[in-house]
């Protein structure tokens, strides 16, 4: 069986995948195709690439970029802390579950892009409303992944450290934060993925700059190359901030043992090492084998 490709080989395909993509659209739109989906009114890939070159070249690409990281970070930085800090509390804490437990599931399937009036009613200007909702729509990915990774945690460890004479704080310091990293960043990466939907949507509605704003601007004015210049800028953020996201989540669980997963790779059977002490069979042969080395 043929192994997969390495590195240098999954890089290829992941980029060879990409221009496929990209070539297909050139094609369907040079062609004008409309048969089921229509074609004709989609700008090819040569118009998306001018004008995002002529954007880059400009200081309102910029402006609109800074706009969008600045908000995107705040609000993702504030639902992260708030979120964690949250649910060790409610899955630590009973008094903590039944006071602030309800309140969240009752908020919790409220859209965050739903908050846009909250936020216009709440606060005075609409750069800490969009940091609001930014907020509010990573917090709750964040609180859920950490309150069932805290609560999956095995009871031996917290014993362990019971024993050995640490208390509460070493507890959390020392077994609940770091046994609960794992589900943590799971929460985190699917957390700044959510805030990207917001943060472009708030911008759109009532946002003065930002991506989202220079896009629905564009889509005001019939400039489909500009729409897709949005997007394309849109798809790249979030990748880059979901990959540091990542990063970082690897960084501080490198103590974690890895696994390295192969598609359609089976696994090696162990080979048995060299003075390793045999494990005698169990049932009913072992039973005669041992009657017959007694006799």
């Amino acid at each position: 069986m043929s192994r997969y490709p390495g590195r240098a080989g999954r890089l290829a395909l992941r980029a060879g995948s990409l221009a496929a993509a990209l070539g297909l659209w050139q094609l369907l739109t040079t062609l004008d195709v409309n048969l089921w989906l229509r074609f004709a009114q989609f700008p090819t890939v040569t118009d998306v690439a001018r004008t995002f070159a002529a954007r880059l070249s400009g200081p309102d690409y910029w402006t609109d970029l800074t706009d969008s990281l600045t908000r995107i970070v705040t609000g993702f930085l504030l639902a992260a802390v708030l979120g964690v800090a949250t649910g060790v509390l409610v899955a630590r804490s009973r008094l903590a579950e039944d006071l602030l437990g309800p309140v969240v599931e009752v908020v919790r399937p409220v859209p965050a892009i739903a908050m846009v009036p909250v936020a216009i009613l709440l606060f005075p200007s609409n750069e800490q409303g969009i940091v609001f909702i930014t907020c509010t729509a990573a917090f709750f990915p964040v609180l859920v992944s950490t309150r069932h990774a805290v609560r999956a945690l095995a009871p031996v460890w917290e014993e362990a450290v019971r024993t050995m004479g640490g208390g509460r704080w070493r507890i959390l310091w020392s077994v609940v934060l770091p046994g609960a990293l794992p589900g943590i960043f799971g929460g985190l990466s699917v957390g700044i993925g959510v805030s990207w939907i917001c943060v472009i949507s708030a911008e759109m509605i009532s946002g003065q700059y930002g991506v989202g704003y220079r896009t629905w601007q564009d889509y005001t004015i019939v400039d489909y190359p500009g729409v897709f210049v949005g997007m394309v800028t849109i798809g790249l953020l979030g990748w880059l901030t979901s990959t540091s996201v990542e990063l970082v989540g690897r960084r501080v669980t490198r103590w974690l043992p890895r696994t390295s997963y192969v598609p359609g790779a089976r696994p090696r059977p162990a080979r048995a090492r060299v003075g390793a002490t045999a494990v005698p069979p169990a049932g009913p042969e072992a039973e005669e084998a041992r009657d017959e080395h007694l006799v």
